[in-house]
């Protein structure tokens, strides 16, 4: 059996400068507000300013990155996601890779998103402050 994925989204999320919470004793947790962005591909739309990426760098060199935010559709209609992942900062060559989860109404346009597999590919932005994050839903 091989896996296919079909790209769905190309989102670009602009930050704010981070807030250093510091080492718990389980690592250094880093908090970077999300200030906007935009997205496009099946669904377009922008990035709802108010959510954060919460990254917390291990001692083993392998952070855990859980962001939470809003997309608003062209047509008005919000889309909550969920993205998590781990990702190892001593290999640069390594794209980050994360799997994201998304919610919206369950009878609407966009209900789609609610089922399935996705990955996401995210790389640093063109602009500073800013992420580039390519969603692909597994086949």
């Amino acid at each position: 059996m091989k896996l296919e994925a079909e790209k769905v989204i190309s989102i670009h999320v602009m930050c704010d400068p981070e807030y250093e919470v510091k080492d718990d004793g389980a690592g250094f947790l880093r908090v970077i507000p999300i200030k906007g962005g935009t997205f496009e591909g099946k669904v377009s739309g922008t990035v709802v300013s108010g959510g954060a990426d919460w990254n917390t760098a291990r001692e083993n060199g392998i952070s855990h990155v859980f962001a939470k935010y809003l997309l608003k559709t062209d047509d008005g209609v919000y889309i909550a996601v969920e993205n998590e992942g781990k990702i190892d900062f001593s290999d640069t060559t390594q794209t980050i890779k994360t799997v994201p989860r998304f919610q919206t109404d369950d009878k609407g346009r966009y209900a789609w998103l609610n089922t399935g597999v996705y990955v996401g590919a995210l790389e640093g932005g063109s602009k500073p402050g800013s992420v580039e994050i390519t969603v692909y839903r597994l086949a």
